[in-house]
C-alpha cells in the first residue's frame, strides 16, 4: 500500500498493510497494529486494545518473530478478557 497524503509534492512512501503488526522504536519499542495513514505519521493501534497512537515511519520496524508471539498472546488474552466480561 502507499501513502495518498503525504505532504507538499513529496513522493508517496511505504506503507505497510491495514493490520500488519508493527515496533515503534520512537515509543518504547510499542508493538501494534498499522491502522492507516495521519499525515506523515503512520497511526497504529495496541494489539489488546487501547487509544491509537501516532508514529513516524522511520522509528517503526517489523517484529521479531518473538515479538510477534507476545502479541499474539497479548491479542488472545485481551479477547479472553473481553468475553468473560460479556459472561458476567
Amino acid at each position: 500500500m502507499l501513502a495518498q497524503n503525504t505532504p507538499n509534492g513529496q513522493e508517496p512512501s511505504y506503507a505497510p498493510d491495514l493490520g500488519t503488526l508493527m515496533v515503534d522504536t520512537g515509543h518504547g519499542n510499542r508493538t501494534g497494529e498499522f491502522r492507516g495513514l495521519a499525515g506523515p505519521y503512520w497511526s497504529l493501534r495496541p494489539v489488546n486494545g487501547g487509544a491509537e497512537w501516532e508514529a513516524v515511519p522511520e522509528q517503526v520496524r517489523t517484529p521479531t518473530r518473538i515479538e510477534l508471539l507476545a502479541a499474539e498472546i497479548a491479542r488472545i488474552n485481551a479477547r479472553s478478557r473481553s468475553r468473560r466480561r460479556l459472561e458476567s
